[in-house]
């Protein structure tokens, strides 16, 4: 029968990955991939031979229809990025919402992510967070930071290594420089780093170093 498979892979470590997302990853007629070359080294890793097709925030609005024209005609395909879940700060929520709307199946296989085990290591309140991803660039990103500076609760951000420095000015400026944070860097990999403080102290770490890798930044509640 057909199907939309949602697969999460890898964030580093290519060990993390599920047995069912490999099985899957073999049986369906397509692999969507964000990155064709950069999920042709999973592929290859474990000797899955599926058609991949290019699915990426660039093309997804035009190419969004067909897919599910495809899959309603009787494929069954599976939606990959090039690392996590897809949908989390990734392509994946236009086809989702438009496989609904067709009554087609979709089935989303639990797996990796990058800001649960970043929350987990951080040791601050996990019993409720909030989960905010990457701030506006620009426009509405003081006044973004300015709501979320009252909110009661743990907050999760994606920051990338050239923003990050910036980023912690501003939520010190904010959130005052006391307020408690963690930061996870390179998640599973060789380098992977967590550095535990308060934001001043986080900023001071990073000023002295080369800031290199996916960031995961998570910050106490107000």
């Amino acid at each position: 029968m057909s199907k939309l498979y949602l697969i999460p892979t890898p964030i580093g470590n290519l060990e993390d990955i599920t047995l069912r997302a490999i099985r899957i990853l073999k049986e369906v007629d397509v692999v969507l991939a964000e990155d064709t070359r950069t999920s042709g080294k999973l592929m290859k890793h474990y000797d899955i031979q599926t058609k991949m097709m290019a699915f990426h925030l660039f093309n997804e609005h035009r190419v969004v229809n067909s897919i599910v024209r495809r899959v309603a005609g009787g494929e069954t395909m599976a939606l990959i990025t090039d690392a996590g879940t897809p949908a989390i700060s990734d392509p994946g929520f236009l086809l989702v919402r438009a496989c609904i709307k067709n009554n087609i199946e979709i089935e989303c296989l639990p797996g990796a992510t990058a800001f649960v085990p970043a929350l987990v290591n951080s040791g601050l309140p996990s019993d409720r967070f909030f989960f905010e991803g990457f701030l506006p660039h620009k426009k509405g990103r003081q006044t973004r930071l300015k709501e979320l500076a009252q909110m009661p609760y743990t907050i999760i951000f994606y920051e990338s290594p050239h923003r990050l420095l910036k980023t912690l000015l501003q939520l010190i400026e904010h959130f005052g420089p006391g307020r408690p944070a963690s930061i996870s860097r390179e998640l599973s990999k060789l380098h992977e780093e967590v550095v535990r403080g308060s934001l001043e102290e986080i900023h001071r770490h990073f000023q002295e170093k080369t800031i290199k890798g996916e960031i995961v930044l998570v910050v106490g509640g107000k």
